[in-house]
């Protein structure tokens, strides 16, 4: 077989997928295996369950060769399948990275290109070596505009989606310290995310680069088309309201813009979608309406009122610096008075002990109502706050304080759970 042959039964059925509990009537089902999985195992469940078609890589599962196709490599064919649509599609294709608000910035992007053109963005977090793939081939053909959010924990991945996605523009939102596990340090992070500007800079795209970042600036030097938005100085420039609970900014042409996200780090998200807003030529007006519309979820910059009390939920993910970003925002609320809820950061490596006491030294710069650190990785660190192992244990601290007025910052990486504390 072919991904021709392929490709054709994709334009009479163009629904993918890979997990047989999602699968719907006509959809190809690709038999993907993983560390713990053998997708061929599922291929005759996925055709019994209304599959028109399943890829499989496994001669011993090839048994309807009318309803099968066989390839080398069932990921690869996903892959490959996803390059030919995309090779079809004469639209912008534009590429998000960096280290934090990737999916802030992709959903901000989303909302200011689609109130103007038929867009379509990568679902949730689908931002890996299959989401990215399976973003592509959910992409209609009278689509305008893509928006393709790139995640990576090691070298050499945003490259290889690239291969895939074949961006035209990309945006690196920042880089800082994540996945060190991976990367090894900060400057192989640098490398990794800088790989999408590498991809643009050999075919001739466009970048858009945050100007307050000089290292930014920096990393995109020998790009042809670079297009800067910022503070000042910047194509696109515009200025965040000081202690705001929800950030407000002022932008060109955009206006005095309330948003409905927590916190001033997120500005450069904001500024972001407007930079492509006016680049593709949406007007102002429209822009700022989109930015204002949206309203953040998933536990992503999200504002909570329980009573009297107001929680900040960033609790989908956590890195030293983003860490560091919330709580230095945290600190320059005005409120009668502030608790934070911090779960462990994840995936540090080595580096874990010093940043977690990093974390720590740089909380007792600002007095607090009260602290509690959350996970085995703080069980070490010295300083003066409540420790707890579990996030269902400060759930149950909380509600013992029946605290009132008072303003809450949980975060934390995922796999913490900090989420659990506000159920």
């Amino acid at each position: 077989m072919n991904i021709e042959q392929l490709y054709r039964h994709y334009l009479q059925h163009p629904s993918v997928q890979t997990d047989t509990r999602k699968l719907r009537a006509g959809d190809i089902f690709f038999a993907l295996r993983g560390p713990n999985f053998n997708g061929n195992e599922y291929a005759a469940a996925a055709l019994d369950a209304g599959a028109s078609l399943a890829v499989v890589d496994d001669p011993a599962y090839h048994t309807l060769p009318d309803k099968m196709m066989l390839f080398p490599d069932a990921l690869k064919a996903l892959q490959d399948l996803a390059l030919h649509h995309r090779r079809q599609l004469q639209i912008p294709f534009i590429a998000i990275t960096g280290t934090n608000g990737k999916t802030t910035t992709k959903e901000m992007i989303r909302t200011v290109l689609g109130a103007a053109f038929r867009t379509h963005a990568t679902e949730g977090n689908l931002n890996n070596h299959i989401g990215v793939p399976l973003t592509i081939l959910s992409i209609p053909m009278d689509a305008e505009m893509a928006v393709i959010e790139m995640g990576a924990n090691h070298r050499g991945e945003i490259a290889g989606y690239c291969t895939v996605a074949l961006p035209t523009h990309g945006l690196i939102t920042n880089i800082g310290k994540a996945h060190l596990e991976g990367f090894g340090s900060e400057e192989g992070v640098r490398l990794a995310k800088g790989e999408l500007y590498d991809h643009l800079r050999e075919n001739g795209g466009t970048v858009f680069v945050c100007k307050d970042y000089p290292y930014l600036v920096d990393m995109s030097k020998g790009i042809g088309n670079i297009i800067t938005y910022g503070r000042a100085e910047a194509d696109f420039a515009g200025a965040p309201f000081p202690g705001t609970a929800l950030l407000e900014l002022k932008a060109v042409e955009a206006g005095h813009v309330h948003t409905q996200l927590v916190g001033e780090y997120n500005f450069p998200n904001v500024m972001a979608a407007i930079a492509i807003g006016l680049h593709f030529k949406v007007p102002g007006e429209t822009i700022r309406k989109a930015i204002e519309g949206y309203v953040p979820s998933n536990n992503r910059s999200q504002i909570m009122q329980r009573g009297s009390n107001t929680f900040i939920m960033d609790a989908y993910n956590a890195n030293p610096s983003s860490m560091k970003a919330a709580v230095e925002n945290f600190a320059t609320l005005t409120a009668p008075q502030k608790v934070l809820l911090l779960g462990a950061m994840k995936e540090l490596g080595e580096d874990s002990p010093k940043e977690h006491q990093a974390l720590a030294d740089l909380l007792q710069q600002t007095h607090w109502k009260a602290v509690v650190l959350v996970g085995k990785e703080f069980a070490k660190v010295n300083h003066p706050y409540i420790y707890l192992e579990t996030a269902e244990e400060a759930k149950k601290w909380l509600r013992q304080q029946r605290y009132e007025d008072t303003y809450i910052l949980v975060k934390g990486s995922r796999s913490v759970g900090m989420e659990k504390v506000t159920g």
